[in-house]
């Protein structure tokens, strides 16, 4: 053990390890039971989507730990689970819809790029190139995304399309045909006031500053939605088994043949462009954290092993059958409490794979608390807009659209397309006019995008 993980020399001890992986595990655990919730809409079952969760999380944090000595543990990532749900939804609407099978080729695709991107250190020039205001920004768009989500699965929010024959007069506001209404649900729904429940629990829990406080409040309100009948267990129960039937594991649902024909380049590109600036934030924080940035040379090898364990769990949780597998910011709770070390990443994993055994326990958490979680996740995203310098324009702008264009049109690929744009466009503005405060710096590889990005919406988009 302390020649294998060098203990000592991180300064920490086994027992602060497997504590501090433990800790880890119970902040986000409860993807678990989100994961599942978010993608069983798009066609796939339960208990496959659980099955893929729990593997890809315990196989992958397993591999960081013993093949990069980090302490940082991985699953399907929140916002990508999103995405990937809305992709495969939004596509039943038109003529081409687009299968599960599709959006797992799509995902698995998009991890082959991300490994070649890692291999040939592609993938660092891409994060020097896109301004940092655009990176956070994109964290909090994501996390508005998610917030949204769960506020309509938990009918704190309803999306109703009408006519304006369908609304009395005066009620809302002058529609035209094709608008929607977007209100607020009922108080006297019981889904909707366990949800309210749940939110108060994590957040009270939260500024206690409990760990897994995020858990514990789906726990607290799966225990209120079974007194109260909300959740009926015999039914839930019925042909659940503690043993997992991995003949329900969608291993290998690919469709390469329907991604050629329905053409999903926009898709695999805006998977591997989320993946790209989420998991470099989220490993550069907690190696921040950890200490590991004290060496700059160290760190960014030690980052740089972590981006390729990354990169393979990500075409390896879609061959498992789930949505983007990435590294998770929760992570730094487990460094908080000591952890330095892979042995915490393994711990994490070993209690992932464990679970594989509670699905019966997992399957009766209601909507309404997973719901909840998502709401809390959207609010810690968001923390990520005090890095953005609103004064400066130039950045503000280009920020702002980024963040806005996610939720209300529904779409991330729509949010960082409008950012990239909209910087180049001010960017070189700024610096012809010669009133800008700051000389702003336009790499080549943003020209490239801003031009891919306006062709895609002329030529691919344009009627």
């Amino acid at each position: 053990m302390e020649r294998f993980f060098r203990l000592k020399e991180n300064g920490t001890n086994v027992r602060t390890e497997i504590m501090a992986g433990l800790t880890t595990f119970m902040t986000m655990a409860y993807i678990l039971a989100v994961n599942p919730s978010i993608l069983v809409p798009t066609g796939l079952t339960w208990d496959s989507v659980f099955l893929a969760t729990a593997l890809s999380a315990g196989i992958f944090t397993i591999a960081m730990g013993l093949f990069v000595n980090f302490p940082v543990a991985l699953a399907p990532g929140m916002g990508l689970n999103a995405y990937f749900a809305a992709v495969v939804l939004a596509s039943q609407a038109t003529g081409t819809p687009i299968s599960p099978a599709m959006a797992l080729t799509a995902v698995f695709i998009s991890g082959i790029i991300f490994i070649i991107l890692t291999v040939t250190q592609i993938r660092q020039m891409l994060l020097e190139a896109v301004p940092d205001s655009i990176k956070h920004a994109i964290t909090v768009g994501i996390g508005l995304f998610i917030t949204i989500i769960g506020l309509k699965n938990s009918g704190l929010l309803t999306v109703a399309v009408q006519t304006v024959n369908d609304v009395p007069a005066g009620q809302f506001t002058n529609l035209m045909g094709f608008e929607s209404v977007i209100h607020m649900g009922s108080m006297h729904n019981e889904g909707i006031l366990l949800t309210i429940f749940a939110i108060l629990a994590i957040a009270i829990m939260m500024v206690l500053r409990v760990p897994g406080a995020i858990l514990f409040g789906i726990l607290l309100t799966t225990i209120l939605a079974i007194l109260v009948g909300n959740v009926d267990v015999n039914a839930t129960l019925s042909g659940k088994t503690w043993m997992p039937n991995f003949a329900e594991l969608n291993f290998w649902h690919f469709d390469f043949a329907g991604v050629i024909e329905v053409g999903l380049i926009t898709v695999i590109l805006t998977f591997t462009f989320v993946e790209l600036f989420d998991t470099f934030g989220t490993l550069v924080g907690t190696a921040n954290r950890a200490g590991f940035m004290k060496d700059k040379d160290k760190g960014k090898q030690k980052v740089g092993k972590a981006m390729f364990v990354d990169a393979i769990g990500v075409s390896g949780g879609a061959v498992l059958g789930t949505s983007t597998v990435t590294a998770y910011i929760e992570s730094s709770a487990g460094i908080a409490q000591g952890g330095r070390t892979g042995l915490t990443a393994i711990t994490t994993g070993i209690c992932f794979l464990l679970a594989i055994f509670l699905s019966p326990l997992i399957a009766l958490i209601p909507g309404s608390a997973t719901a909840a979680a998502l709401i809390i996740v959207g609010v810690l995203m968001m923390q990520s807009v005090k890095e953005i310098d609103f004064s400066d324009m130039v950045y503000a702008i280009p920020a702002f659209f980024t963040i806005v264009m996610m939720p209300f049109t529904y779409n991330i690929a729509n949010g960082i397309s409008f950012g990239i744009v909209f910087y180049v466009v001010l960017a070189v503005i700024a610096n012809v006019s010669g009133k800008a405060k700051e000389k702003y710096s336009i790499h080549w590889l943003m020209w490239v995008l801003a031009i891919l990005i306006v062709a895609r919406y002329v030529f691919m988009e344009g009627h």
